[in-house]
């Protein structure tokens, strides 16, 4: 692990989000056949959810199809959404355990969540192109952390991606649950398994799992102590 992370910055300068982005003709595609198929869908690229200078970003992969692209707000009316809220609110990063809708009054405390890719990708996989071509906005995101906070990265491609974004070597920050790895202005990237279907109902995290990633981000910002390399 390098004492000082190496920043190159390939990536365009960050910019405010666009809701009517059309960088993906993929996506952009998937978008419209999903509005056409599930008329209740709102199908458009999903915005971060949250307070604007985060002590707290939590990054995860893409909307879910029935969930955030339905929605439109982050982990809300999907699975994956039902332990990240719970956990959020079980650390006082949450007002309320339970995310069903972006008018339900649940608001974040010191806290933020966004994606990699901001559109629901065919079968939940994002083209590297794609996660490249979002990199700005996840910049912006990255950037707005305060100074001496957590960000925690769901599964191995967001932590990529945030990686990447940054202009860090993905082989100088390996992945994997619980790791924690020094950013700059003192920022800790923490690792997690991505709190999917699949992974939770096979165990492969847990909710102690999980738990345990926000306890140690509570921790960091209830202290102010980074992660050391």
């Amino acid at each position: 692990m390098p004492a000082t992370p190496r920043v190159t910055r390939p990536v365009p300068q960050a910019r405010v989000f666009d809701p009517a982005c059309e960088r993906c003709e993929r996506l952009c595609r998937f978008l419209a056949d999903s509005r056409e198929r599930y008329l209740a869908h709102r199908g458009l690229p999903v915005p971060a959810f949250g307070v604007r200078s985060p002590q707290l970003l939590v990054v995860g992969l893409a909307p879910g199809l029935h969930g955030a692209n339905r929605t439109g707000r982050p982990f809300t009316g999907d699975h994956a959404g039902i332990l990240l809220y719970a956990t959020l609110h079980e650390f006082g990063f949450a007002s309320g355990s339970v995310s069903t809708s972006a008018d339900d009054g649940l608001r974040l405390i010191g806290a933020r969540i966004t994606n990699a890719v901001r559109c629901v990708p065919p079968a939940n996989k994002p083209l590297p192109q794609e996660v490249r071509n979002c990199a700005d906005y996840l910049v912006a995101d990255l950037e707005s952390v305060a100074a001496g906070g957590v960000v925690i990265a769901l599964g191995r491609i967001s932590h990529e991606a945030i990686l990447a974004a940054l202009g860090l070597r993905a082989r100088d920050y390996a992945f994997a649950h619980e790791a924690r790895h020094t950013l700059a202005r003192g920022i800790t990237l923490i690792d997690s398994y991505h709190c999917s279907r699949y992974n939770t109902q096979t165990r492969r995290l847990t909710p102690e799992m999980f738990a345990a990633v926000f306890a140690a981000a509570r921790a960091i910002i209830g202290t102010g102590q980074a992660a050391r390399s």
